[in-house]
């Protein structure tokens, strides 16, 4: 599968439909925000600085500070693909997100979205 056109997305162009998909259920832009913190490691002027820029996913998971190290236990099926056999890297990160992201709007605790 060509991913080449997922990675050339520009982060800023899906980051509201992440905020609007956690609205709709009654979560927060916060709250989305915090998922983000916690899987890349940005903070609210880098995530702010990589809106701002544009940057594509590809740049934006490769500049993200670290990796959360807990990110072996984001496990299940998002868009047809269990998350944890995506053998991509890069497209199992950018899948990681879309997971997290599903599971704030179907209503989990954020305990358990940050797999604490």
């Amino acid at each position: 599968m060509d991913n080449s056109r997922v990675y050339k997305m520009s982060f800023a162009s899906v980051y509201p439909h992440y905020i609007t998909k956690a609205e709709r259920k009654g979560r927060t832009k916060a709250e989305v925000d915090e998922i983000i913190f916690w899987l890349t490691g940005y903070n609210k002027e880098t995530l702010q600085k990589h809106i701002e820029e544009k940057t594509n996913f590809e740049s934006f998971f490769d500049q993200a500070p670290q990796l959360n190290p807990n990110v072996s236990k984001i496990t299940g099926v998002i868009c047809g693909y269990r998350v944890e056999e995506i053998e991509d890297r890069l497209m199992q990160k950018v899948r990681y997100l879309d997971k997290l992201i599903d599971e704030l709007a179907k209503g989990k605790a954020m305990e358990k979205i940050l797999r604490k």
